[in-house]
């Protein structure tokens, strides 16, 4: 299973560890993903994603999953993430 959120596209970002005597080794930073189930108010159902604590925030932030989707651009998106989109446009149309 791949280290990036779904709805961020925040990914593991590499950087150096640095000792005392200013050796440098490669280390990697993870993001905080979790497993967690948000609630689609236009679709009617619960969906699991793996997002990001940042990503998470920022979905509280703008008001919820529907929300979220539909201002994000398609090229931030996981391929789950951008089908959701495209259900909840079709929903928003029909």
């Amino acid at each position: 299973m791949s280290r990036i959120c779904e709805l961020t596209g925040k990914g593991r970002q590499i950087g150096h560890n640095v000792s005392h005597a200013n050796n440098k080794t490669k280390r990697t930073f993870l993001p905080n993903l979790q497993n967690v189930t948000l609630m689609s108010d236009a679709l009617g159902r619960r969906i699991r994603l793996r997002v990001s604590m940042h990503g998470l925030r920022s979905v509280e932030h703008v008001g919820g999953l529907d929300s979220w989707l539909l201002k994000t651009r398609d090229c931030e998106l996981s391929p789950k993430a951008r089908r959701l989109k495209r259900e909840l446009e079709k929903k928003a149309a029909g």
